[in-house]
């Protein structure tokens, strides 16, 4: 007897085996019915972030995953992990593309639905941050107890764990940065410079994210490879000597607590999203 494939065999809800395993009939309905909404771009706006959650779910689930295998001794298993994290990230960066398409005006009215909502109360980004740390706390217990030298990893190890692991990681932590650049472009295309948030902060206030570094010790001995490199002594030319380069304070850091990048205490009420 010939197997019947149109017959479900999985247990669920929904008429067929697709809509069983993924659930498509509780997924389609959590955007706001119709009869809820006031106006038709609040789809779009939902689904942007919704989805976002979704590839930060995977792309925290791989990072968690990662830093056991660190743990594990397994650092290419954790770099391949490292790399699929860092496509959901570049996913969810990919997807801001879809908020060109709101019009400034059209956003002012779908805010007025938005309550306090704010994307630094995003559970993504929250598990970003903290499955971030983890990982950094995983690779410094790693470098110690090998006695690893970094920099001289960077200086001849190219086909080693240790320096595909490294490079795997600021991927990651670039990813993240590149998000943030993008997010805060996109904030101020569709609400502007110097305004408030829906949590009373400015806008700009974002811009203040971009520079924050999960991994700074792998940022910092890039310098030092320029510096001990051959052309390490070379100064700077005399237009630029007044740039922050040259030793002028650099842009203020994130208020400590930000759920984004991780301080201490919370940081003063969040610009809310776009």
């Amino acid at each position: 007897m010939s197997k019947d494939y149109s017959v479900p065999v999985l247990e669920g809800d929904g008429d067929n085996d697709y809509t069983r395993y993924m659930r498509t009939d509780a997924l389609l309905s959590l955007q706001r019915r119709p009869e809820e909404v006031i106006h038709r771009d609040e789809l779009l706006f939902q689904v942007v972030h919704q989805s976002t959650e979704l590839w930060l779910k995977l792309a925290c689930h791989e990072v968690a995953e990662a830093g056991r295998q660190i743990d594990a001794g397994a650092l290419d298993t954790a770099a391949r992990l490292l790399g699929r994290a860092s496509l959901g990230v570049r996913m969810t960066a990919d997807q801001l593309e879809m908020m060109r398409h709101l019009a400034p005006w059209d956003f002012q009215i779908i805010r007025t639905v938005l309550g306090h909502g704010s994307g630094f109360e995003s559970p993504g980004w929250k598990a970003a941050r903290q499955v971030s740390q983890d990982l950094d706390k995983s690779f410094r217990r790693l470098v110690e107890a090998r006695g690893t030298d970094l920099v001289e990893v960077y200086r001849s190890g190219h086909d080693t764990a240790e320096y595909r692991l490294a490079e795997a990681m600021i991927d990651w932590d670039e990813r993240i940065s590149l998000w943030r650049t993008q997010h805060y472009k996109m904030v101020t295309r569709v609400i502007g410079h110097s305004v408030v948030g829906t949590k009373g902060a400015p806008s700009d206030f974002l811009a203040t994210l971009i520079s924050h570094k999960f991994f700074p010790r792998l940022w910092e001995l890039r310098t030092e490879l320029t510096l001990s490199g051959p052309m390490g002594d070379d100064e700077i030319a005399p237009e630029y000597a007044e740039t922050p380069t040259a030793g002028q304070p650099a842009p203020a850091a994130a208020p400590a607590g930000c759920p984004v990048t991780g301080g201490g205490t919370r940081p003063p009420a969040a610009t809310g999203t776009p």
